[in-house]
Parts: structure tokens; C-alpha cells; sequence
């Protein structure tokens, strides 16, 4: 059983000084591939240097480029080719982070959606797909992209954590749902439990967005109280739960979907991976 984590916020300053002990747990834990999330370009480019400096074998790091809504108001005359130039390097797999955030509004909506748009310019131009950040701001989201849509190769809603309502706009524009331990807690996650069987297979992925949303329902639960890779099993477990399917089932199908949207290569089942 192979799984692929599409979201690992690996740049984290919380992760530092473990990196290679949690890519080792990683792949102990059957995460055989993983894809870093860019927020920033300075956090773009580290990811892509970790890429080089973590993966023995090029085969299991991938990563995003992009500028998260937060750091919208960071955007300048010269972003657009810096970006442009980290997306052409092989290890950088898809545009983004990117997207809207009208929950903590940390840099002003004009300027947010304006962000977005010069990264699906840059998607459509690079035929590259897209990796989506949006809190309570669906519709507008949907708005922008729909837009772009039918120049895109594809583009993953990541980390979901909205309503019906948002679930069915999204699929109905050929969306891609990225669901993380947010379905794990009880405490607001509750509501996907009832929404994740309606993501067909071919559109669902698996993420952990750690070191961030650590499973709730994990146990035992780590000391530090971040979360990592290794516990996609989490997720998996999670989710297949409330799609009435197989660990392996689940696993098989969300792996072949990730692998595909981000063109990753197959991993032998035999194969020994170093670490």
C-alpha cells in the first residue's frame, strides 16, 4: 500500500531539525511520495531546495510554487518571472499555494484576487496544474477560476473543509478535493464526514498539511503536538470510514489520482527506498 501526501508544509520552522527523521517516518509509514507546499517564493524555493537535498533518488519530493493569500500584499512587478522561473525547474509539480482567504483577511481581497489571477495566467501558460487555498471565500473562488477553467489542465481545492454547497460547485467545475485530518476532528470536521462519499474516485486526495491539523483521533499523540506525514494513515483511515471503502481501496485509488495530477513517477512496490 502506497500513499501520497499532497501537502506537507515541510519549510516550517518547527520542522527544521528533524527533516530527515520525518521523511524516514514517512516511508515507514507507506507515504512513499510527497508533495511540499510553496507559500512564498522564498518558501517556494526552499522547498525546492529540500526536493534536492532530501530525495536520494529524485523520485519522492516534489514540490508547489506559488504566493498564499496571505502574503498577497508581497506581490510585485517582479514576482511573475521569479515564479515563473521556479516553475520551470522538474522537481516544482504544480502552481500554488495560491488562492483566497476572506476568513482572516491578512492581506486586502482586491489585491488577493488579483494574486490569484496572475497565477492562473501563469498556469494556463505553463499548462501546469494549480494547488488552491480558499477559506469562506467559495463563490468568489469559483468566480475567478471559472474563468480559467477550460485552459487549465486541472487544479485541487486543498485542504477542504467547507459545506455541501461548496463540495458540489467545485466538483461541478472538475475540480480536484484535497481532505486532511480536518475530518478527524470533532470539534468542526464533522460535517465532511457525510461529504467525502460524494467525491468521485479520480478527484480525491489525501494530505496532512503538517506540521498544521495534527488528527485529533490520532493515538497515541505526539508530545510536540505537530503533525507529519506519517500520520496520512490518519486521514486514510478517517476517510475510508465514511466512504464505506477499504484502507487498501482508498489508498489505491487516491494514490493513482495524486500521482496522475501531479505527473509523479511510479514507485515499484519492491523498491528500497533510502533513507
Amino acid at each position: 500500500m502506497q500513499l501520497i501526501d499532497i501537502g506537507v508544509n515541510l519549510t516550517h520552522p518547527s520542522l527544521a531539525e528533524q527533516l530527515d527523521s520525518i521523511i524516514s517516518r514517512a516511508y515507514d509509514s507507506n507515504v512513499m511520495q510527497m508533495v511540499l507546499t510553496g507559500t512564498d517564493l522564498a518558501g517556494s524555493e526552499l522547498s525546492l531546495e529540500l526536493c534536492r537535498a532530501l530525495d536520494a533518488n529524485g523520485q519522492q519530493l516534489f514540490s508547489t510554487a506559488g504566493i498564499h493569500p496571505h502574503s498577497a500584499s508581497e506581490w510585485n512587478s517582479d514576482c511573475r518571472q521569479q515564479l515563473r522561473n521556479l516553475l520551470s525547474e522538474p522537481e516544482v509539480r504544480a502552481v500554488g499555494e495560491c488562492g483566497l482567504d476572506f476568513n482572516r483577511d491578512f492581506s486586502p481581497r482586491p489585491q488577493q484576487e488579483k494574486v490569484l489571477e496572475e497565477h492562473l495566467e501563469l498556469a494556463v501558460e505553463l499548462n501546469m496544474p494549480v494547488f488552491l487555498h480558499e477559506r469562506d471565500a467559495d463563490q468568489r473562488l469559483l468566480e475567478i477560476v471559472a474563468n480559467y477553467r477550460d485552459h487549465l489542465p486541472a487544479a485541487v481545492v486543498h485542504c477542504f473543509t467547507g459545506e455541501k454547497r461548496a463540495l458540489f460547485n467545485y466538483l461541478d467545475l472538475d475540480l480536484h478535493i484535497g481532505i486532511t485530518g480536518w475530518i478527524c476532528d470533532e470539534r468542526r470536521g464533522t460535517h465532511l464526514h457525510s461529504l467525502v462519499s460524494n467525491i468521485p474516485k479520480g478527484r480525491l486526495m489525501l494530505e496532512t498539511d503538517s506540521p498544521f491539523l495534527l488528527p485529533r483521533t490520532l493515538r497515541p499523540k505526539p508530545k510536540n503536538g505537530r503533525n507529519q506525514p506519517a500520520f496520512l494513515t490518519e486521514v486514510l483511515r478517517e476517510v475510508a470510514l465514511h466512504r464505506n471503502e477499504s484502507l487498501e481501496t482508498l489508498a489505491a485509488h487516491t494514490t493513482a489520482t495524486a500521482r496522475q495530477f501531479f505527473s509523479l513517477p511510479a514507485i515499484p512496490a519492491a523498491q528500497n527506498i533510502e533513507h
